[in-house]
């Protein structure tokens, strides 16, 4: 774990934007002056206008000559192209290495801290499946994940269904996932990736003996499903040049892969497709998406040779998930729903004529997910930027919302693999509760908590959580979450970090970081901007937040420093941004619109060349 912590720093400079904002954070002069007295002469890309011409637009690109290829990335011998773009991002780094010279023991001092926090030897809570309990475990020392299970009872031997150290043993990358056992319970099929690069082969290994088969199925995605015939897989394969998921396949074991039958091919460049089994067991379905569009294809997993059906024909824009029970199946569409409604429609019968509504369409609450039972409906829904829990009962159809009490937090629906249960599982976390895991008693309306991820040193009630709303300049009212550390706040405004994302209906929960907890110790308040381009207020958040609207993204982020600083929390010379990805691409937009309005900015993995990469169709 210690090992596999410490590659995710290299990968993600966490402990470099520490140091950075510990160092400027205190604002005090020592260290503000030992931040600035280094070297000005920073790396300036070389700018080489290219014109780019699509739909009869002409725009110049001046850093275009920066992309390259896979085969360049890949090759031993770098062409002069390679070269040059290589040569400027070593500067680049030398430049970061300089600046943040002085902080070499700060981070140092951070990495060991952070390490201090995590438990190695630890374990999942087991969940029950088709007789048997599952769960994973870490043991000190080890970086890779135990996958375990017992019969029919925890107090039964435990089964090693996958020990992941051993089959990294020797490589210098290793990854697995996927996993998926057959009916029987007697085959496992999982994914592996050797060169990181998620180009997955399909492995199996025999669970009554320990051996693995021969069969090995190139170029997966990563998604499977077995059939109920214990000998059948479905998986999906990807386009060698793109990386895009195209296919879907059909395997038999014992044959070689090259006579696969492809079940489905996905025309359309713009759709993400995988493959799944239904909790019920009874469907295999394969789900094609892309930004506005849902489709998908289903067979009857006792009858694998079969032809898969269409479910409902694909629309111009249509989103919507499935999930099977008994002889219907639900469906939670945004068909003339903007926020979702849940709707039914007989097996036999699944076009979308033929759905009936079950629960309506509400303006002000969006339906995100759902969870089958038996006896019990369960949504989870956005409302007023936080997630809920409602619990329908499938019989007298009453309802009841589970409570919480924190004013910000993160909820989501946990592994729940059993129809015949009226045990809900769920995870809670928020800025101040580590992540945890619950058993709710639908019936009887009591939880019990199972596991609390135990961070070493933390002790949850030295920190508060605030619930803000900023007014934007449009009036519209932007929720923010916060939390701080009640001893460490002092006279006066605290040092700051703001962090936001605001894209592609992503929405950022408040949930508990072990590593903020470096900054928050020091005197940080953390601050997350529930920004428009999220989903945290419903659908029309990120309508409000895209396309010609995406202005309101970077506004709302800069009105919400606005109110931080107006309402004494937090002053300019001690507020910091922080976005990565499209959240980059926030960031450089708040430092052309706004400079003045923080002390720092932080564009981690930047994603600002939004139009020429996604009409790059090589990539």
């Amino acid at each position: 774990m210690a090992s596999l912590f410490k590659a995710f720093t290299m990968k993600y400079p966490l402990l470099l934007i520490l140091a950075f904002l510990i160092g400027l954070g205190a604002c005090n002069e020592t260290g503000t002056k030992a931040m600035t007295d280094q070297t000005t002469n920073y790396p300036i890309a070389e700018k080489k206008d290219s014109i780019l011409t699509t739909h009869g637009d002409r725009r110049v690109d001046p850093y275009f000559w920066m992309r390259l290829t896979d085969e360049q990335k890949l090759s031993e011998a770098p062409d002069a192209q390679t070269q040059q773009v290589v040569d400027y991002l070593n500067a680049e780094n030398e430049y970061t290495a300089g600046k943040l010279k002085n902080t070499a023991n700060l981070q140092e001092e951070l990495y060991d801290e952070m390490v201090a926090r995590v438990k190695q030897d630890d374990e999942s809570v087991p969940y029950f499946k088709n007789d048997y309990w599952y769960y994973v475990r870490y043991e000190t020392g080890k970086e890779y994940p135990i996958y375990c299970r017992k019969k029919a009872s925890l107090d039964n031997p435990e089964q090693v269904i996958l020990d992941v150290n051993e089959m990294a043993a020797d490589r210098a990358y290793y990854h697995a996932t996927g996993l998926a056992v057959s009916q029987d319970n007697k085959l496992l099929a999982f994914n592996e990736d050797t060169l990181s690069r998620r180009i997955y082969t399909v492995r199996f290994k025999n669970l009554e003996t320990g051996e693995l088969l021969e069969d090995q199925l190139p170029n997966s995605d990563g998604s499977l499903a077995w059939a109920n015939d214990n000998r059948t897989i479905f998986y999906t394969t990807k386009n060698e040049v793109s990386l895009l998921s195209e296919k879907i396949v059909r395997h038999q074991l014992g044959t070689s892969s090259t006579t696969d039958e492809v079940v489905y091919e996905e025309k359309d460049p713009s759709f993400y497709i995988g493959v799944y089994k239904s909790k019920s067991t009874e469907y295999i379905i394969i789900w094609n998406s892309s930004t506005l569009v849902s489709d998908y294809h289903i067979l009857n997993a006792n009858d694998p040779q079969g032809q898969f059906q269409q479910f409902s024909a694909r629309d111009q824009a249509h989103e919507y998930s499935i999930d099977h029970f008994q002889d219907k199946f639900y469906v939670l569409t945004n068909w003339e729903a903007q926020n979702f409604r849940l709707m039914e429609t007989p097996v036999s019968a699944t076009s979308k004529p033929n759905w009936k509504e079950v629960v309506p369409h509400r303006p002000d609450v969006l339906i995100d997910n759902i969870e089958v039972f038996e006896d019990f409906l369960v949504l989870a829904e956005r409302s007023n930027a936080l997630t809920n829990l409602r619990v329908i009962d499938q019989r007298s159809g009453d309802t009841h919302y589970i409570e919480f009490d924190e004013p910000a937090y993160d909820l989501n629906l946990s592994t729940n693999p059993e129809f015949k249960t009226p045990k809900l599982r769920f995870s809670y976390s928020s800025l101040t509760t580590p992540r945890t895991i619950y058993d709710y008693q639908m019936k009887e309306r009591s939880r019990e908590l199972k596991k609390r991820d135990e961070v070493k040193g933390h002790d949850p009630s030295l920190y508060k959580t605030e619930r803000l709303f900023a007014v934007g300049r449009d009036g519209t009212k932007i929720p923010i979450s916060l939390v701080y550390r009640e001893d460490m706040v002092k006279e006066g405004p605290s040092p700051m970090l703001l962090y936001a994302y605001g894209s592609y209906g992503s929405s950022t929960d408040p949930s508990f970081s072990m590593m903020n907890l470096s900054l928050i110790d020091r005197g940080f308040t953390y601050a997350i901007a529930h920004i428009r381009g999220g989903q945290e207020m419903g659908r029309q958040w990120y309508e409000d937040g895209k396309m010609f609207k995406k202005k309101n993204t970077f506004y709302d982020f800069i009105d919400c420093a606005k109110f931080l600083t107006d309402e004494g929390y937090t002053q300019q010379d001690r507020l910091y941004a922080l976005g990565g990805s499209a959240g980059g691409l926030l960031m450089g937009a708040v430092a052309n619109l706004a400079p003045d309005a923080f002390h720092g900015i932080v564009a981690a993995v930047p994603f600002v060349d939004v139009v020429s990469t996604m009409l790059d169709e090589s990539i």
